[in-house]
């Protein structure tokens, strides 16, 4: 359903966009555009205090995106207009430069964003300016799913099974033909001028499986729902089977919205091509997201504190050399090198082997989850804050329907069950390659003629496994005794 707009005077309307980098099922865009005005779409680089830059990795995606964008705004006779600085102080400075009457943008849900937000839009209201936001970010706003008390849910399970009777029908607005343009244009920054692209070095060369916009983003749900989501339920965990659907970081950016997967799926499972079950798996990680979102909103407070308040006396060790060795990739536990050394070369990391990483770093090394989510935000494309709060505190014991605190992933008990055959490993530890299967997971264990780890080419592990269960184990237990 098309939501109007009511605007007097006769100046444009400005589409401020953020993570809805799309022209399909876009709200906001919409309603400018239903308004019958010129529109001006506009993407601020945000410097206002207090808001979270995002990092490098992110920042890479971005440059691309905008790209990406704003050839599509082009074609369709618009112009992406870029700006940068604090967004209140920009949006003032448009206003003035181009009589615009109205303003429209999608919904974000972390705090700082909404109270950004909240402040613009009393601001612009107070000078009679029409303002308006919308939803084009997730399948239920975090105050539309509420337990039998009338509060959030704080478990999953019954999170999306109430959450999936609020969906409905879903329509799909398709994107607007044409864009009015101003009689004038305001000016641009110029992208490149951003210096969003690393240089000296560029390390993002490792990139190239990614295509960011959204044209990239609907490429990579139609290959998904062809073929790979027939083995979804059953192989995802598999990081060596490449079976997931690599949309989290077209997500993120809002390249493609939730609505947009989850009528696409549907329609594949209504016409008989995907079995329900493996379409329920898949949209049940879109649910995931939606979860963390709401928890986000609900507890602003998790992005630096714990969701479970008694995880804040938590015993964190300080040992930098082994958070060091755990960012590069050489604590000598393979399947956490590789996965390490994935999100460093193509800035993402399966999500089974981003468990297994997060958990070796919390309770085998006993780092603070902080520091691993400050290292995730940087270094990972998808770098959602409610995602990578969520699944770090899940995986500390501290979260929301987070994972026992006596849960321990074993990193070789892991390996040989998800990567059995050592094809993660051996594709991004090259150094094993060599090993056969039943010590690849542990070369430290391999007979003396194929034991790689006494020549050094590959470390010992920085911790023993066994000794830092137990170790873990009696932090958790003093922590949980008071």
């Amino acid at each position: 359903m098309q939501v109007r707009i009511d605007i007097d005077g006769d100046g444009p309307v400005l589409v401020w966009l953020r993570k809805d980098l799309r022209l399909t099922d876009n709200p906001a865009l919409n309603a400018a555009v239903a308004t019958g005005r010129p529109v001006i779409p506009l993407y601020i680089l945000d410097e206002t205090p207090g808001m979270r830059p995002m990092g490098a990795a992110s920042l890479w995606w971005l440059d691309k995106s905008l790209c990406a964008l704003g050839v599509d705004i082009d074609q369709r006779g618009g112009r992406l207009i870029l700006r940068r600085g604090a967004a209140a102080e920009v949006l003032d400075d448009l206003i003035a430069e181009t009589g615009a009457a109205g303003v429209v943008w999608n919904r974000l849900y972390d705090k700082s964003t909404i109270d950004r937000d909240t402040a613009i839009k009393a601001d612009l209201r107070s000078r009679g300016m029409a303002c308006k936001s919308f939803n084009a970010s997730l399948l239920n706003e975090p105050w539309t799913v509420k337990n039998g008390s009338g509060e959030g849910y704080k478990v999953f399970t019954p999170y999306w099974r109430a959450a999936r009777e609020h969906i409905g029908d879903v329509h799909v607005t398709p994107a607007p033909v044409a864009l009015p343009s101003p009689a004038e244009w305001p000016s641009s920054d110029s992208l490149s001028d951003w210096g969003l692209h690393p240089t000296g070095p560029d390390w993002s060369t490792g990139f190239t499986m990614w295509s960011p916009g959204e044209a990239g983003a609907a490429d990579r749900l139609v290959a998904f729902l062809s073929s790979k989501i027939q083995n979804y339920a059953d192989q995802r965990d598999i990081p060596g089977v490449e079976v997931t659907s690599l949309l989290s970081p077209h997500l993120h950016f809002g390249e493609i919205g939730p609505r947009q997967i989850w009528a696409a799926t549907r329609a594949e499972v209504a016409a008989g091509n995907v079995p329900a079950g493996q379409a329920d798996k898949f949209l049940s990680e879109v649910g995931w997201r939606e979860f963390n979102h709401t928890i986000l909103f609900n507890r602003p407070d998790i992005v630096t504190a714990s969701f479970r308040p008694e995880f804040d006396a938590f015993p964190w060790n300080s040992d930098d050399a082994a958070y060091q060795a755990w960012t590069r990739g050489q604590t000598g536990y393979p399947i956490v090198d590789a996965g390490m050394r994935e999100l460093w070369a193509t800035g993402y990391m399966h999500n089974r082997v981003r468990m297994i990483v997060a958990s070796f770093l919390i309770k085998h090394l006993l780092i603070d989850w902080r520091q691993g989510e400050a290292w995730f935000w940087d270094t990972l494309l998808d770098a959602d804050l409610a995602n990578n709060i969520g699944n770090w505190q899940w995986t500390a014991g501290s979260g929301a329907d987070a994972a026992p605190y006596f849960r321990i992933f074993n990193p070789i008990t892991q390996g040989e069950k998800f990567d059995p055959r050592g094809t993660y490993v051996r594709r991004w530890v090259p150094e094993l390659r060599a090993l056969p299967d039943a010590v690849i997971h542990k070369p430290w264990t391999a007979p003396t003629h194929l034991n790689i780890t006494a020549r050094r080419i590959y470390a010992r592990p920085i911790v023993d496994h066994a000794e830092a269960r137990a170790r873990a184990l009696a932090a958790y237990h003093r922590l949980k005794s008071g």
